[in-house]
């Protein structure tokens, strides 16, 4: 066996006076008083006080009477798991290191160790170190482990995998396996995926919600901005549009400017219900929603503000006047956000313009 599997067994602290922290002591260290013993047969001296004293499971191990051993001698059989896994997870209770090799070999048996023996040090190093490793053809039998194992962080770590790369890990033996023994982990695997998606959905939904919510903070801005300064080809009423260059908020404006010159010119109805021009009646939409945001009516300059809010406070119709509270509560939280944004802008284009 590799040596370096168990390189700071009890012998070795005697035996080797340049161990690690047992330079000063390895002269009056008194002889291992108990042996663990593997599964290969394997006979690994130590001390009963190290043991108990990292494992409360060793502890009870150690103290209970057995019928069938000799007067002198105490054995602590842990049976079921590779030699080299017993004695890395021996060299941990000593050392409190476990070398990457020994991990990348053992990590699985080592995980099932430091739960059964109570060691969380080792499980932590153990639970990193597998979701360092999981391919899509192991993700499923380190699920199994990480349930029984009552490693959450492992768990999810290795739900995220499967959800990722479902398509591949269902062709797996290791999933097939799953199917015909184990239905209740295959249910809560594709109700994570499906929760996985319905969040995905929402959050895309709320995006994009977040995304109209802005543009139309921005029209809003963009329509107090032309009526009351002017921009490329629209201005106040009292006034030719300014020639200048375009505004900070060009894409916006530009669209605004041009959704109020078609206004203007267009023949139809556009605040009829059953018809009319779908541009009019997008502009007749946003000089509705801002009459409800402006709380300057009486020296606004924008279009039918006044009106507007006079025609709110005569209507009684409650279903649509709640969903337009609605609205001009999310655009002015968009608002609120995007003033909140702008100095940080300012600074960056600064620091931009310093370099």
């Amino acid at each position: 066996m590799d040596p370096r599997l168990y390189d700071f067994s009890p012998d070795e602290l005697v035996s080797n006076p340049s161990a690690d922290c047992t330079r000063p002591f390895t002269a009056s260290l008194p002889d291992p008083d108990v042996h663990v013993l593997t599964s290969g047969g394997l006979r690994i001296p130590a001390y009963s006080s190290v043991l108990a004293s990292a494992s409360p499971v060793l502890e009870n191990a150690i103290d209970r009477p057995r019928k069938l051993r000799r007067r002198s001698e105490r054995v602590v059989p842990i049976l079921g798991v590779p030699c080299g896994a017993v004695s890395a997870f021996i060299g941990f209770i000593y050392s409190s290191r476990c070398h990457e090799e020994q991990l990348e070999k053992y990590s699985i048996h080592l995980l099932a160790l430091s739960h059964v023996y109570l060691v969380p040090q080792l499980k932590h190093r153990c639970t990193k170190s597998l979701g360092r490793r999981l391919t899509e053809e192991n993700v499923v039998d380190v699920l199994q482990l990480a349930r029984l194992c009552d490693a959450p962080d492992l768990y999810l770590t290795c739900m995220k995998l499967v959800y990722a790369n479902f398509n591949s890990v269902e062709k797996t033996e290791a999933w097939k396996f799953l199917q015909d023994h184990d239905p209740w982990l295959e249910l809560q695997i594709l109700q994570f995926i499906d929760e996985a998606e319905m969040r995905k959905k929402n959050i895309k939904r709320h995006k994009e919600e977040l995304s109209l919510y802005q543009q139309l903070s921005e029209a809003m801005d963009c329509l107090q901005h032309v009526f009351s300064e002017g921009c490329t080809i629209v201005g106040p009423l009292d006034m030719n549009p300014p020639r200048r260059e375009a505004c900070s908020n060009f894409v916006t404006c530009q669209g605004v400017q041009l959704l109020i010159k078609h206004f203007t010119k267009c023949d139809k109805r556009a605040n009829n219900d059953n018809g009319g021009c779908p541009r009019c009646k997008r502009m007749w939409q946003l000089l509705r929603l801002h009459s409800l945001i402006c709380d300057q009516a009486d020296c606004c300059r924008v279009p039918l503000c006044r009106q507007f809010k006079l025609k709110s406070h005569q209507e009684k119709r409650k279903k649509d006047e709640t969903r337009w509270k609605l609205l001009v509560k999310k655009v002015r939280s968009a608002q609120v956000m995007s003033s909140l944004s702008h100095p940080k802008r300012k600074r960056a284009d600064r620091s931009i313009a310093t370099d």
